[in-house]
């Protein structure tokens, strides 16, 4: 059956308040980019994903170079592996545009400063499950090579 005039629409609705979308990176694979101007401190979204005991995630993490999961509190991980979620493609960059905030069980996403529409969004990932064994690809000038 045709249906003429209807468009399709997609039956995932973003889990974040600001349009975002998922597309091809300079950095590294798939990153997040923003579709509209942000301010900043602004809010930008949450991290979604399985929640997961610290010692799994640990675990998990283990086996894994892509590593998709965030420790919060109260022993708690999130582990973003198998969403389609936005911010399990938010990569890394020495020099960050955004930061992410452990609140509760949760973990926060705001911008850092202005960011421009169509930026891709990164975050400094600080200490990680690689312990300084995977190169950096930012291309920041005060890039620190490793993660």
């Amino acid at each position: 059956m045709i249906h003429r005039g209807n468009k399709r629409k997609s039956p995932q609705i973003p889990p974040w308040p600001t349009p975002m979308e998922v597309k091809p990176s300079r950095i590294e694979g798939l990153g997040l980019f923003t579709k509209v101007s942000l301010r900043r401190r602004q809010k930008i979204g949450e991290y979604e994903g399985e929640r997961i005991t610290r010692r799994e995630g640990r675990k998990r993490a283990r086996a894994q170079k892509w590593i998709a999961i965030v420790e919060v509190n109260n022993g708690i991980s999130i582990d973003a592996a198998k969403e389609t979620t936005g911010f399990r493609f938010i990569n890394h960059s020495c020099t960050p545009n955004t930061f992410m905030r452990i609140i509760g069980e949760r973990a926060e996403f705001y911008a850092l400063h202005p960011i421009k529409a169509g930026s891709e969004l990164t975050l400094d990932y600080g200490d990680s499950h690689h312990n300084g064994k995977l190169a950096c690809t930012c291309e920041s000038a005060i890039c620190r090579r490793f993660l």
